[in-house]
């Protein structure tokens, strides 16, 4: 038996099993569920062990606990390949919008629904029943594994850097595959090979020292709220270009060929529009919609308030005003550089009668990864083995920062694998995967990987 044959053969079994890793409510960004991150950490130990990894453990941080794996049964020539994945899932709340139990997976039709089901534990969980139906037929799979399957992904991935820089040696591979993000369709496989990165900040304004009456002081001390609106609304032009000096320093121009590449991504503009609920699209008017959604950065608040919103009417001056802002970035923008050019913008742009405070929050590189690498032919070729079809060339407008970090810690490049579908509903009530994506990904990686000893 071949390790397709084995793979197609399984599926209730694997069905089966994946059901039981979501049922462990492994939600890292809760106390309460502590305990259930070391139960998952540890019940997916013992599933790799199961399918034949020759060792796993469950390694603390001063976080929840890395799980890693290896199998070096391919030999020294043999390249090895680093799987990563997240075990950790985000809150269900708010349950009443569910409309199955969130941590009761739930087969409706061809889609299983559960909190975790796409994002990330069942595309995580391909891998390991991929590596099962190689142990299972031939014995090993053609080339050296090791998997690193973090808890704290849905939590910003905390001491995860500091791990992998704690353990280059152990983690050293040629190449890294993730599963953790989506294709185009059910039939409409694609690869993504970009990622935008990130930089965040809040911004506080302070005029008076307390809340004043609008009656006696409006019209001669200047309203915090409106001083952070007018600040924001000069950041960007009508168009939404930056209007931040040396802000598209860095960003990398799009050559024509690339274009042309992204252009062959089936795009439904009405269907985006309704998706968005929007009554037409907005910004730089040089660039298509999927052009600025994944290949050009970003500047975006997040949140703004101050003053008094509860019900009724409160004519006060408020003493503050505050505001959370994003920037996605392209490849080659660094998020510290950047984050430092917008505050030292804002400063030099606050108004003589504000005190102005910025607060650094989270921030992640930007990665973008060759096309026409030797793992990258395989992958194209696992599938449209798979699938039946060949994949697209797709940028994602998100944030996987641990690419970054492989590429600058490890030295290697990373291989975006997903199986998702657009409407799995991720960090949303009714998270769902479609089972023949499930299915058809333990397949696909099985090319992948029978496919890398040919090509590197």
């Amino acid at each position: 038996m071949k390790p397709l044959d084995y793979a197609k053969a399984h599926h209730e079994d694997f069905l089966a099993e994946l059901k039981e890793f979501l049922s462990i409510p492994s939600v890292s960004t809760q106390a309460q569920h502590r305990p259930d991150m070391v139960k998952a950490a540890t019940w997916l130990q013992e599933r790799l062990l199961a399918a034949g990894f020759s060792k796993a453990e469950v390694m603390p941080t001063p976080g929840h606990p890395v799980v890693y794996a290896e199998w070096l049964a391919a030999g020294p020539d043999a390249p090895t390949v680093l799987i990563y994945g997240h075990y950790d899932v985000q809150p269900a709340e708010p349950f009443e919008l569910w409309r199955t139990p969130p941590f009761e997976p739930t087969v409706v039709g061809d889609d299983l629904f559960g909190r975790g089901t796409a994002d990330d534990k069942g595309q995580l969980f391909i891998h390991v029943k991929a590596m099962e139906a190689f142990k299972e037929t031939v014995g090993t799979p053609p080339v050296n594994v090791k998997c690193l399957f973090e808890g704290e992904e849905e939590s910003g991935s905390i001491n995860l850097d500091a791990f992998i820089e704690g353990h280059q040696e152990l983690l050293a591979a040629d190449i890294a595959v993730i599963s953790d993000s989506g294709i185009l369709g059910k039939d409409i496989p694609a690869i993504v090979y970009a990622l935008r990165g990130l930089a965040y900040i809040e911004v506080t304004l302070t005029g008076p020292a307390g809340d004043l009456h609008s009656g006696s002081y409006g019209g001669a001390v200047h309203n915090p709220i409106n001083a952070l609106c007018a600040m924001i609304a000069s950041l960007q032009d009508k168009n939404g270009h930056i209007t931040i000096p040396g802000f598209y320093d860095k960003v990398r121009d799009l050559p024509e060929e690339e274009r042309a590449e992204l252009a062959k991504v089936p795009f439904d503009r009405e269907a985006w529009l309704k998706e968005a609920g929007v009554p037409q699209e907005w910004g730089e008017p040089e660039y298509t919609i999927n052009e600025r959604v994944s290949a050009r950065p970003t500047l975006d608040v997040n949140g703004i308030w101050g003053g008094y919103i509860d019900p009724g009417a409160k004519t006060v001056l408020p003493s503050k005003a505050s505001a959370k802002i994003s920037m996605r970035l392209v490849a080659d923008q660094d998020p510290e550089e950047i984050k430092n050019l917008v505050m030292a913008h804002l400063k030099s742009i606050t108004p003589p009668t504000m005190k102005i405070a910025i607060k650094e929050m989270e921030g992640g590189d930007a990665a973008i990864v060759r096309r026409d690498s030797p793992a990258m032919k395989a992958a194209f070729n696992a599938y449209a083995a798979g699938f039946g079809r060949e994949p697209v060339f797709m940028r994602e407008g998100g944030s996987i920062p641990v690419v970054a970090t492989f590429q600058k810690v490890l030295g290697i490049e990373t291989i975006l694998m997903g199986f998702g579908l657009p409407d799995d509903n991720l960090h949303a009530p009714n998270e769902k995967f479609h089972l023949p994506n499930f299915y058809k990904g333990i397949e696909t990686i099985i090319h992948f990987f029978e496919g890398l000893r040919e090509f590197m």
